[in-house]
């Protein structure tokens, strides 16, 4: 058996109005060649100017993942030559990175895995390449889309861990509003560096780096195939590669290159971008936009409001979703009503309209409204859920449903016994078959009948035992 040590460098792009050194448009799009300035380019004469918005969002990504941030921001010239790089050198972070070392707490196999962090830095994107078997062509739409990179630590040992982590990153990603993070738009992509080494060994084994994968299964089975391969070689008595390889369709890792030495960037400060400082107040006013992120909701859930595992990973996976669950437990919302009726109602209709949660009619004061209904025993949970998918098709509150239509669920037993007397003196063949026959059917069809009567607003638990006590007494009477 070996030890599997796996670190990752994560690339995500973050969502600003323009590009990170120039004035082009920083959005995605399919056409070609269109969002491009003369920075993009590199053209002679170029002058880049930082976005003080990827600034700002990088800085917040770092804190929220409990980096040391920098005194000032300075950028760095990191020189090499390919095809994608327009200028012929990239400008990232070498110096001063935007964070150093920090961590993420994810949970892996109902376990707290801590992967920490080597450090955070903002850099560009290079343009985009597609490859044809004569040529390849440039699209440089994404050249100087401010990229954030986050380095682990090699400190993660399986495929699980791995793509936790990085499920986890992206819901920070989310959580904070600094990128979408789609992998389908080339938003997040992800280096995988794996090495294995003997339980006894002091140090890593060759490391095996794997570029640019889009996609957290494919990391998956990257990860597991390399354990695999690397495995067999070294049971053999063989010798890893040092080498970069990529993952294809068929869940396999080939070679692309090999590699000897680390490559010499000989990086310098960017001459053209002036230092910034980065005050103690600007980093006061940044942490007070940090929001309670999902890790800490979904212990907060078990912990302090006794949920359940599954759906505190439910709620606290989306913020929006959160943010609306806790704004109904603030309005004096029951905990269990409100996780109830957030997981099925909210989720389902969020679902089958295909919709954003700000575009559903529903606000947490209308179903908190709801809930409370439900908690006083004035409507049933399902005639409550029916309601709210009224209301959300009329586009009516559904609090006005209820005073309007006399929606409050009956609890008043002799009113009760009064309405099921009557329906029974007027089924007296339905009653005969239970009296005589014993014929239990006739419950079903009295609960019906009663819930129909009352126009569904008669409590189903206390109908059913009035129902069952008075079929009862007539059939001791019939003796």
């Amino acid at each position: 058996m070996y030890k599997v040590v796996i670190g990752l460098e994560v690339h995500v792009e973050l969502e600003t109005n323009t590009k990170n050194f120039s004035s082009a448009p920083n959005k995605f799009t399919e056409a070609h060649n269109i969002n491009v300035s003369t920075v993009d380019l590199g053209l002679p004469g170029i002058l880049p100017i930082a976005n003080k918005e990827a600034v700002r969002k990088a800085l917040l990504t770092s804190m929220a993942l409990h980096c040391k941030t920098p005194d000032e921001i300075i950028f760095d010239r990191k020189n090499y030559y390919y095809a994608d790089l327009p200028k012929g050198y990239q400008i990232t972070q070498n110096t001063k990175p935007v964070g150093i070392g920090g961590y993420l707490d994810v949970i892996v196999n109902k376990k707290i895995k801590r992967v920490t962090l080597h450090d955070i830095h903002l850099e560009e994107d290079t343009a985009s390449l597609e490859h044809y078997p004569k040529y390849s062509l440039i699209d440089y739409n994404r050249s100087g889309v401010p990229l954030l990179e986050i380095v682990t630590d090699p400190c993660i040992e399986s495929a699980d861990e791995a793509v936790a982590y990085l499920e986890d990153l992206r819901d920070v990603f989310l959580y904070l509003g600094v990128s979408e993070a789609r992998s389908n738009y080339g938003q997040m992509r992800c280096d995988v560096n794996i090495s294995l080494m003997k339980e006894t060994d002091t140090q890593l084994g060759t490391k095996v780096e794997m570029k640019n994968i889009n996609a957290f299964n494919s990391v998956r089975q990257a990860i597991e195939y390399e354990i695999k391969r690397q495995s067999e070689i070294l049971n053999r008595g063989e010798k890893v590669v040092q080498e970069t390889r990529r993952i294809a369709e068929d869940g396999r890792t080939y070679s692309m290159r090999e590699k000897v030495d680390a490559i010499d960037y000989k990086y310098f400060v960017e001459p053209n971008i002036p230092s910034t400082p980065v005050t103690d107040d600007f980093l006061y006013e940044l942490k007070k936009e940090l929001p309670e992120l999902k890790g800490d909701r979904y212990l907060k859930y078990i912990e302090k409001y006794k949920m359940s595992e599954y759906d505190a990973g439910v709620i606290a996976k989306n913020r929006k979703i959160s943010d609306y669950f806790e704004t109904l437990l603030d309005l004096g919302s029951d905990v269990e009503l409100s996780v109830n009726y957030v997981t099925t109602s909210i989720l389902s209709t969020l679902k089958k309209l295909e919709i954003e949660l700000e575009d559903l009619f529903i606000t947490p004061e209308m179903l908190s409204g709801v809930i409370k209904q439900v908690k006083d025993k004035k409507l049933s949970l399902d005639a409550g859920k029916k309601l709210l998918y009224e209301a959300i098709d009329k586009k009516i509150d559904p609090n006005e449903l209820i005073r309007k239509e006399g929606l409050s669920q009956i609890n008043d037993k002799d009113e009760l016994l009064k309405l099921i007397t009557s329906i029974m003196d007027e089924n007296k063949e339905v009653v005969r078959q239970y009296v005589e026959d014993g014929n239990m059917a006739a419950i079903n069809f009295f609960i019906g009948q009663t819930m129909k009567k009352s126009n569904r607003q008669a409590n189903p638990n206390m109908s059913k035992e009035i129902i069952s006590e008075e079929l009862e007494r007539r059939k001791n009477e019939s003796k």
